[in-house]
């Protein structure tokens, strides 16, 4: 019989690359959505009409991290062997405009979804998707596991509680519970308010003049950079471990907002420089100005290192991005013929 897993955020850019990956290892996959107005599940709709992936595998559930109830009779009726949190408030600069709500969904959710599993007596697996962020005013370079965490956003220090539950009820209650500390991952799914997306999407429209100016904040900011598909290999490995354990997973590579506009420009040979401009708006609060992780451990215990370089990724994703505009720009012309 196949295993079940439960994915929270299976909407989001790593849910549905991960949802790819559990159908491809033949798991019965289920995903848990917020209703909305619209559909809002784009990224998961071409699974079904592709045939590398098995039918009728796929299932999605209307829920919430808000509402615990709904979590537990979910949890029941579905008895996943593993569960995989990966949904949040996920944007840094919008946790400091709305920080109870991202507490909310980011920190207390965690706890509700672990507490439902505890009451209703089932023996899953748990996946927690920490953060980079948790690191914030970084005490140590470059950070492992054992860095205290200096959270710097509301975002940072809901993680920092989220990460720290999972942490207890695996001790408190012997839960198979695992936190992944994943520094910043991206790809062409990533969202387009995201610092690389919003960086590939506008070199993409300024190539075919639909875009003038980019806006962006602070562009020394330091980040370690990886591919999404790449990390969500790294969660299922965790919970394939003997015990849970926390890992980060990074790339042990530092680069610059304005490397990353170097690279998306030069591919579609444009200067940078001739079309972004600053703005304070979009500068944070408290800035994290440097992030690299040591992915040492994962390597040793799980046998995972990434695989796409810096240059490789922006390059993917701005590729992505030119040809999405390719098909919209051809799709309207098509559609008026």
């Amino acid at each position: 019989m196949s295993k079940k897993a439960l994915i929270t955020g299976i909407t989001g850019q790593d849910g549905s690359y991960l949802a790819e990956l559990l159908l491809e290892k033949e798991y019965e996959v289920h995903g848990i959505i917020r209703r909305a107005s619209t559909f809002n599940t784009t990224r998961l709709d071409h699974i079904y009409s592709d045939p590398h992936f098995p039918k009728n595998k796929l299932f999605l559930h209307y829920g919430d991290l808000s509402d615990g109830s709904n979590l537990a009779r979910l949890l029941g009726s579905i008895q996943p062997d593993e569960v995989y949190n990966l949904a949040a408030q996920s944007h840094v600069r919008v946790s400091f405009d709305a920080p109870e709500y991202t507490a909310d969904i980011t920190g207390t959710g965690t706890v509700r979804l672990l507490e439902a599993i505890r009451e209703i007596g089932i023996k899953p697996r748990f996946y927690q998707a920490s953060s980079s962020e948790m690191y914030g005013l970084v005490q140590e370079v470059p950070q492992k596991e054992s860095t205290p965490f200096y959270p710097r956003s509301p975002y940072g220090c809901a993680k920092v509680y989220s990460y720290w539950v999972t942490v207890n009820y695996r001790e408190s209650y012997g839960m198979h519970a695992s936190n992944g500390i994943l520094f910043n991952h991206e790809s062409p799914r990533r969202g387009e308010t995201f610092v690389t997306r919003k960086i590939t999407r506008a070199a993409a429209h300024i190539k075919l003049g639909l875009q003038d100016k980019l806006f962006l904040g602070n562009l020394d900011s330091k980040r370690d950079w990886g591919y999404a598909k790449e990390y969500v290999e790294a969660m299922w490995l965790m919970l394939q471990q003997p015990e849970g354990d926390d890992y980060v997973v990074a790339t042990n590579e530092t680069h610059t907002i304005r490397e990353c506009l170097e690279v998306a420009f030069a591919r579609l040979d444009l200067d940078w420089k001739k079309y972004v401009e600053i703005d304070p708006r979009y500068y944070r609060p408290a800035e994290v100005d440097l992030l690299i992780g040591d992915y040492s451990k994962a390597k040793l215990k799980l046998g995972w290192e990434p695989k796409t370089t810096f240059k490789g990724l922006i390059e993917l994703m701005t590729d992505a991005d030119l040809k999405l505009l390719h098909d919209q720009i051809s799709g309207k012309l098509t559609s008026r013929s």
